[in-house]
C-alpha cells in the first residue's frame, strides 16, 4: 500500500549536483518522507564515474550538511515504480530543466503510469541558479580543469577533481 505523504526521487547522480540537492530539499518540505533513489547501473548512460555506493554516500553527506532529516538515501537496480512500491511511496519527485528534459519525463511517467496507476508523478521545476546545471556538463567542465566547486557539494568537487585527473 502507498503512502501519499512518501516520495521517491530517483536519479543517477553522477555526481549529484547543487542542482539535485535544491530539488530533494524543496521535495523534502512538500512530503513527510522522502527516498532519493541511486540508480545503480543506468540504461542510458553506459558507465558511471562514480559507483553507486559513492553516490549515495555524497548525497548523505550533502543532506546532513543541509539539515534535511525527513530523506533517506538508496541504490536501487530494479523498475523505478517496483523500488517506490517497496519503500510505500504514493509519488515519484523530478526536476525539470527545460522543454527537453520534459519530453523524456513525460514519455517516462506514461510508462510508470502503466506500470503502477496508484503511484502518481509530480515535477518541481528548477531554480532559475540550477536551471543549466547538469551532471554531465559538471562532469565535462572538471575534465578540463573547470572549476566546478559552486555547482556541487565540496566532497563531490575534490572526488571529480581526483577522478579525472587527465
Amino acid at each position: 500500500m502507498s503512502d501519499k505523504r512518501t516520495a521517491i526521487c530517483p536519479g543517477t547522480y553522477d555526481p549529484v549536483t547543487n542542482g539535485h540537492l535544491d530539488i530533494i530539499s524543496r521535495a523534502a518540505r512538500v512530503f513527510d518522507r522522502v527516498v532519493v533513489g541511486v540508480v545503480n547501473q543506468p540504461v542510458r548512460k553506459q558507465t558511471t564515474l562514480f559507483s553507486g555506493e559513492e553516490r549515495k554516500a555524497f548525497i548523505e553527506a550533502a543532506i546532513a550538511d543541509n539539515g534535511v532529516d525527513n530523506v533517506d538515501v538508496a541504490v536501487f537496480s530494479d523498475l523505478l515504480v517496483q523500488f517506490a512500491r517497496e519503500r510505500g511511496a504514493g509519488a515519484i519527485v523530478k526536476g525539470l530543466r527545460a522543454i527537453s528534459d520534459f519530453e523524456y519525463e513525460f514519455e517516462m511517467n506514461q510508462l510508470n503510469r502503466k506500470l503502477a496507476p496508484e503511484i502518481e508523478s509530480v515535477y518541481i521545476i528548477a531554480s532559475p541558479d540550477y536551471s543549466f546545471l547538469s551532471s554531465t556538463g559538471v562532469k565535462e567542465m572538471a575534465t578540463f580543469g573547470g572549476d566546478v566547486s559552486d555547482l556541487v557539494p565540496a566532497g563531490v568537487a575534490d572526488a571529480l577533481r581526483e577522478r579525472v585527473k587527465r
